[in-house]
C-alpha cells in the first residue's frame, strides 16, 4: 500500500448512524482504535444536519432508525449528490431488503451478526476504491471527472446516469481489460448476486447510443463469452 493510501485510509471521517447505544459505541471504538476520526449519531435527523455541515469519506448506517428508515436516509445521501462510500447493516437479510438497501443508492449490505473486522476491511475496501474514482479518468477526448460526476467528448457534455458513469468509469479504469458482467455487477450495482447479467448488456446499450450521438472515438467492443472492453484506437473504415 502506498504513503498515500495509509493517510488516507489512517485520518477517513466517518459518519455512523446507529440508534443501539452498544453497537454504535462498539463501532465508534472499533473505528477510532484504526485512527478514524468517527461522529457517532442516533437518528437519520441528526446525520442529514452533519452531512450539511461536514464532509464524510464514508458512513455506516443502521437499517432500522426511529422515524426514518436508513434506506431513506440512503436516498436523501444520494439525491443531494454525496458519492462517499455507504454501508447499510442490519438484522433484516432478506434478498428484498438487500435489494432495497442497492437500489437505495448504498455501495454494500452488512447483516448483523457481523464481525468488526469484516466491516472494517469492507470500509478499507470502499475507501480504496473512492479515492482512486476522484482521479479524472481520460481517454479517446473523453474526459471523466468524478467529483463532478461529468463527462464530457472533446469538451463537450456527455450527458449520463450515474450508472451510466459509473460503467464507463469502470471501462476506463481498466484500459485494453475484459470486463465480465459479474465484475460490472459488483462494481457498478454492488452485487452479481441479485440482478441478471442482461441488465449489464441494457446499460451498454444506453452508453454505446450516448457515445455515438456524441461522435465520440471511444468504442465498447464486446468479448464474445467473456465481457466488454474500451477500445480507444480508430474505427476500421
Amino acid at each position: 500500500m502506498s504513503a498515500v493510501d495509509v493517510r488516507f485510509h489512517m485520518n477517513a471521517t466517518l459518519l455512523i448512524v446507529e440508534d443501539d447505544e452498544q453497537m454504535g459505541g462498539l463501532l465508534q471504538r472499533g473505528f477510532r482504535d484504526e485512527g478514524h476520526t468517527v461522529v457517532l449519531l442516533r437518528t437519520a435527523k441528526d446525520a442529514l444536519a452533519a452531512l450539511e455541515r461536514t464532509t464524510f469519506d464514508a458512513a455506516a448506517i443502521d437499517v432500522m432508525l426511529p422515524r426514518m428508515t436508513g434506506f431513506e436516509l440512503c436516498r436523501r445521501i444520494r439525491s443531494s449528490g454525496t458519492t462517499m462510500p455507504v454501508i447499510l447493516i442490519t438484522a433484516r437479510g432478506a434478498v428484498e431488503d438487500r435489494i432495497t438497501g442497492l437500489d437505495a443508492g448504498a455501495d454494500d449490505y452488512l447483516v448483523k451478526p457481523f464481525a468488526f473486522a469484516e466491516l472494517s476491511a469492507r470500509m478499507r475496501a470502499h475507501l480504496r476504491r473512492e479515492m482512486s474514482a476522484r482521479r479524472p479518468l481520460q481517454s479517446g477526448g473523453v474526459v471523466l471527472d468524478t467529483d463532478a460526476v461529468r463527462a464530457t467528448v472533446d469538451g463537450r457534455l456527455l450527458p449520463l446516469s450515474m450508472k451510466e458513469f459509473a460503467l464507463l468509469r469502470l471501462l476506463m479504469s481498466r484500459p485494453r481489460q475484459t470486463v465480465s458482467r459479474l465484475e460490472i455487477l459488483e462494481e457498478v450495482w454492488g452485487s452479481s448476486h441479485y440482478f441478471d447479467p442482461t441488465l449489464v448488456d441494457q446499460y451498454i446499450r444506453y452508453l454505446r447510443k450516448k457515445m455515438q450521438a456524441h461522435e465520440c472515438s471511444l468504442r465498447i467492443l464486446t468479448i464474445r463469452g467473456a465481457g466488454y472492453q474500451l477500445d480507444s484506437s480508430p474505427a476500421p473504415p
